[in-house]
C-alpha cells in the first residue's frame, strides 16, 4: 500500500521562494518584488479547506500565520496586512500574507491579478530571506 505524501503544488513551486518551515507550515514568498508579500502551505496531503485540517493542525495554522502577520508587520512597518485563503487557481491550501501600504500602486484594490509579477533580483532575494529570517528567528 502506497502513502500519499505532501508536494507543493506545481504553481506554487513556479511562482514562490522557499524560505524555510514552521511546524506546520512551508514558508514561501512569492517572487514579485512589488509587494512584501509571503504565503504559509500546510504540509498535509489534499487539503483544500482551512476546515479539512483537525483542530490541532487548525490552531497550529492560526498561531503560525498570526506570528508571520505580526512579523511581517513590524518588519516592513505595514499600513495593513492582507491574509487570504483564495485557491482558485491553485487547489492546495495555502494562505497569502501580503503587506500593504496606502501608497502601494495597487491601494486600496487587491494586488491579485492587477501586475505582472517583477522578479526579485539574485541580491534583492537574498537580502531579503536573510531579514525575514532574522525577523522569525528562523
Amino acid at each position: 500500500m502506497m502513502i500519499s505524501q505532501f508536494q507543493l503544488h506545481e504553481r506554487l513551486k513556479q511562482d514562490c521562494i522557499f524560505i524555510g518551515r514552521f511546524a506546520l507550515c512551508q514558508l514561501l514568498m512569492m517572487n514579485d518584488s512589488q509587494f512584501p508579500w509571503f504565503i504559509l502551505v500546510p504540509e498535509r496531503f489534499d487539503i483544500k479547506e482551512i476546515y479539512q485540517l483537525n483542530s490541532v493542525d487548525r490552531k497550529l495554522l492560526s498561531e503560525e500565520s498570526c506570528l508571520l502577520a505580526e512579523n511581517m508587520a513590524d518588519l516592513f512597518n505595514a499600513d495593513k496586512m492582507n491574509m487570504a485563503a483564495i485557491g482558485n487557481m491553485v487547489p492546495q491550501l495555502h494562505i497569502h500574507h501580503i503587506v500593504r501600504y496606502h501608497t502601494d500602486k495597487a491601494w486600496p484594490a487587491p494586488v491579485w491579478g492587477k501586475f505582472a509579477a517583477q522578479p526579485y533580483t539574485e541580491q534583492q532575494r537574498v537580502e531579503l530571506i536573510t531579514k525575514v529570517k532574522a525577523q522569525l528567528k528562523m
